[in-house]
């Protein structure tokens, strides 16, 4: 099989991949064609075609595998269609657990489909934003269906809200946690306080804007966690020894 990594989307082998990949109907149920979730199904069109071809953030995506253990209890805040929610839960395997956190019901909906069709049984979905506080938020829907970001003007529509630190006395705290929460990620550090102290999960977390960074890492370090960056705007956090990847401490 082709290894689709090292396909240019400029050269010739990239418009004839683009132009074959528009024959297949939106909708279709695809297999995975590499990666992790290699041979796992997907729904073609929730979200970009990187995820069911297996490119989708490769640096990221190793690391991922490389540190999600059999047993592990992952959050996934800010799952989108459940990309890394089957990753995760794959790699979890029967005694773990993987909670997706989406607010959104269009890729709820989605992140549903691809957990019944791939049988995760340690899946569970939690239709709700994560933030600084539990409660009802307004939830605006962003230019795709992979942003959006809670409304400080009411708009959008209402979803509920929860902290991490709150969610987590009465379900598994998190070994793992992947955050892509398209600028909430202050906020879902913040209402994470102690569960960054005291259970010390190993954090996957995009970055939106230098500001947003310089707050998270201030966070982290707090927290006595060390950081290192995966690529530009993509974070890896543990505490303890040195981080497995080569790349300059923040």
């Amino acid at each position: 099989m082709a290894n689709f990594f090292n396909i240019s989307g400029s050269g010739l082998a990239g418009k004839i991949l683009r132009a074959a990949l528009r024959l297949i109907p939106r909708r279709s149920v695809v297999p995975i064609l590499q990666g992790p979730l290699k041979g796992w199904r997907w729904i073609k069109g929730a979200g970009v075609n990187g995820y069911w071809m297996g490119t989708y953030e490769k640096e990221k995506q190793k690391l991922f595998a490389e540190n999600v253990k059999p047993g592990d209890v992952v959050y996934d805040i800010g799952a989108h269609v459940g990309f890394y929610t089957l990753v995760a839960s794959k790699l979890v395997g029967e005694n773990g657990f993987v909670y997706a956190f989406e607010p959104l019901p269009g890729n709820v909906g989605f992140i549903m489909k691809h957990v019944r069709m791939n049988k995760c049984k340690n899946t569970f979905v939690v239709e709700k934003a994560v933030t600084d506080n539990s409660g009802m938020v307004h939830f605006k829907y962003g230019d795709s269906s992979s942003t959006g970001e809670i409304s400080a003007d009411g708009k959008g529509i209402e979803v509920e809200a929860v902290r991490v630190d709150d969610f987590s006395i009465t379900n598994y705290p998190p070994t793992v946690m992947k955050i892509d929460v398209e600028g909430e990620e202050v906020k879902v550090l913040t209402g994470a306080e102690k569960i960054l102290a005291g259970n010390s999960p190993v954090i996957f977390l995009a970055i939106h804007g230098e500001n947003r960074r310089v707050e998270c890492v201030k966070i982290l370090k707090s927290a006595g966690y060390k950081i290192t960056e995966i690529v530009e705007g993509e974070l890896f956090a543990v505490k303890g020894g040195d981080s497995q990847k080569e790349h300059p401490k923040l």
